[in-house]
């Protein structure tokens, strides 16, 4: 490998090792790198050694002039190739590469733009969940043994139903309200996953919605600070995540380090057909990897068999038999989806311990 090649190599490395998924070193994730960054950008990012710089530290690791490196900061921030988000003990900037997946990938296209860049980079995407796919499938059972091993990638928010006297009452928003009024300010962007796929001919089937992905917090500052999202007010998140509802997405949200217990930087609002943790995973490359803390319970005797849930369970955990909806314990995420859809009412979510829902994708034949 050329010493060109090998700068290319290493910068791609960073980013991946940023993240805790086992994503391949390919020539496709080389290409994205390129795509995204020039030559002298791609050679600072080899200059992280460690997960985090503050101001001071990172003068440390290059002999840029202070102009010189507050540009290339700004730069590969706009890029969406590091992260400076204030530390909250103490305020100082914290400069860190950004994991490939999730974070580098998803940045790329959250403008929401159409430009021959932006479509390049749909194809090179497509190209990179195909040989995710292809190295899945040929290394299938180490990988899963792997994968089981990290935590979930994201915590499924369900859409509540709870019980009052003599009445049912549906509130669909209540552990959501709460997330919203817990976080200031709040940032909304182009959804990648459907961007990504509007920019292949490939559109979304459950929503035309496409502003639906937020963060919040000091991760919805330095978004909404780089241009990625637009700040909105809660009313209005709320407006927007009750239409995710009724369209039939699912909630996750992604916390830092994987870890529930803490801060929520970003949520999704998923579909099977575009986004990439159900997408992938249908594909035959990720498991599902979620963690829970609902299960969807069918009342038989109120079921009349209308197949809306079966339609609706992105995580393909229900089937009829003999005109009645059954639930797969195992593949159910515990969204309440299928409760919040159901004309009958006769789907309820039951409250868990926290859980993790592990998955395998399927094996493919065809490969």
């Amino acid at each position: 490998m050329s010493e060109n090649g090998r700068i290319w190599y290493k910068a791609a490395r960073n980013f991946v090792k940023a993240g805790r998924l086992p994503v391949p070193i390919t020539d496709t994730v080389i290409e994205i790198v390129k795509t995204l960054l020039n030559e002298e950008q791609a050679k600072f990012i080899v200059q992280f050694k460690k997960s985090s710089y503050n101001s001071e530290e990172i003068k440390s690791i290059t002999d840029l002039d202070d102009k010189a490196l507050e540009k290339m900061l700004n730069d590969l921030m706009y890029a969406g190739a590091i992260s400076g988000i204030p530390s909250r003990s103490t305020g100082a900037m914290i400069y860190r590469v950004v994991p490939f997946l999730p974070g580098l990938l998803e940045f790329t296209l959250m403008r929401g733009e159409f430009g021959e860049k932006d479509k390049k980079l749909a194809q090179l995407h497509k190209k990179f969940f195909d040989d995710l796919v292809e190295g899945t499938q040929k290394n299938y059972d180490q990988l899963m043994k792997e994968y089981n091993k990290i935590p979930g990638i994201a915590r499924v928010i369900p859409v509540e139903e709870e019980i009052e006297p003599r009445q049912e009452i549906v509130l669909p928003l209540e552990e959501l309200s709460k997330i919203i009024e817990k976080y200031d300010p709040i940032g909304v962007a182009t959804c990648y996953c459907r961007h990504r796929k509007d920019l292949i001919d490939e559109p979304c089937k459950k929503t035309d919605d496409r502003k639906n992905c937020f963060s919040f917090g000091r991760t919805a500052e330095f978004l909404i600070s780089q241009g990625f999202q637009e700040r909105i007010s809660k009313e209005e998140a709320l407006e927007i995540l009750k239409k995710c509802e009724d369209d039939g997405l699912v909630h996750k949200a992604f916390h830092t380090n994987l870890d529930p217990m803490r801060e929520i930087d970003g949520l999704c609002n998923c579909c099977k057909c575009c986004c990439g943790t159900f997408e992938a995973h249908y594909a035959g490359a990720f498991p599902l990897m979620d963690i829970s803390t609902c299960l969807a319970s069918v009342n038989a005797d109120d079921c009349v068999g209308c197949g809306t849930c079966v339609e609706n369970c992105n995580a393909e955990a229900i089937e009829l038999e003999d005109t009645i909806a059954v639930m797969n314990e195992d593949r159910c995420v515990g969204c309440g989806i299928c409760a919040h859809l159901c004309p009958e009412s006769a789907i309820t979510m039951n409250r868990t311990e926290m859980r993790k829902v592990f998955v395998p994708p399927p094996k493919l034949t065809n490969l």
